[in-house]
């Protein structure tokens, strides 16, 4: 059986404006139906990189595919296949659900254009507001219309730059679900996020820091990867350990969660001496796993470090 390719092979991708390269020689391979983190600080070259991928922006460096087409040179014949959701709502407020939807199918030229609308509503569960302007709906039913809005025309791909921003917790989820639903029928998605609840629901993460690609794989090896040991603390007046471990040999991290500290760094015997030194006796000290939070932060923090 033939191998199949990669919906996303691309190798050096960079993008510059002005004086300023924002992508800085990126590969990126994905699979079919691949759910594909992307993550990283704001500015740090998600958005343009892809807006690339789907033909808005012409690379200045770089070479590769998309959906089998050369990112280059045939943006037009990429734009159809994919879905795009912007980071902000980008359907038009005083229009209706319905209006919306019949829009952007008209916009895609679909034919049997009201069936697919009645059936996109349907399936995403937007029957009861379909008369309803789409100003008044709330961030979370917004967002499943612009979900449901990117998949009217059956894309291939879907490019959703940080799509549950200001959205609920419950919202979210639903998302995220949808996501993995239209994954397990063949839809590939890239989607740029800065929740790491929501990294950990990806396939495989790529970390972006300023044009430069830091660190991609699986959840459990970026952890790995990144070298990091972590302990939980916990006990009483936390508050001023904290201020002593911050400054401690060793400690290149330390976070409040609930009761407990979270304390990290590479240099393990060097921690494990901080922590020693500076928490025996009064706390209690425990080795945990690192989690995705911590291995970003570091990966912010320290970019040449990088594995």
């Amino acid at each position: 059986m033939a191998e199949v390719p990669p919906v996303i092979d691309v190798r050096g991708l960079t993008k510059t404006f002005g004086r300023r390269t924002v992508v800085k020689g990126v590969d990126m391979q994905i699979a079919r139906g691949e759910i594909f983190g992307f993550l990283g600080p704001n500015g740090s070259g998600k958005t343009t990189f892809i807006r690339m991928l789907c033909g808005l922006l012409k690379p200045d460096g770089g070479e590769g595919t998309c959906l089998g087409f050369n990112v280059r040179t045939e943006s037009d014949k990429i734009k159809p296949r994919v879905g795009y959701m912007a980071q902000r709502f980008s359907l038009y407020e005083d229009l209706t659900v319905r209006e919306n939807l019949d829009f952007m199918a008209r916009a895609y030229g679909l034919p049997g254009r009201k069936a697919a609308v009645a059936e996109t509503i349907e399936r995403f569960r937007l029957s009861s507001y379909a008369g309803q302007l789409a100003g008044s709906l709330s961030g979370g039913w917004k967002q499943r219309m612009a979900l449901a809005a990117c998949i009217l025309h059956q894309p291939e791909l879907l490019l959703l730059d940080e799509p549950t921003a200001g959205v609920d917790p419950s919202a979210r989820r639903d998302f995220w679900d949808e996501v993995h639903e239209l994954a397990a029928g063949g839809i590939t998605a890239l989607i740029s996020t800065h929740y790491m609840d929501e990294a950990e629901r990806c396939h495989r993460l790529a970390y972006i820091a300023y044009g430069d690609l830091l660190a991609r794989g699986t959840g459990p090896e970026l952890i790995a990867a990144s070298g990091l040991c972590t302990y939980a603390v916990s006990g009483p007046d936390l508050a001023e350990l904290a201020a002593t471990l911050k400054h401690a040999p060793g400690v290149d991290q330390v976070a409040a969660f609930g009761v407990t500290l979270h304390v990290s760094g590479r240099d393990c015997p060097a921690l494990e001496a901080a922590l020693e030194k500076n928490a025996a006796g009064r706390w209690r000290v425990t080795r945990i796993e690192t989690s995705l939070e911590e291995v970003f932060i570091d990966l912010m923090r320290h970019p040449g470090k990088a594995a």
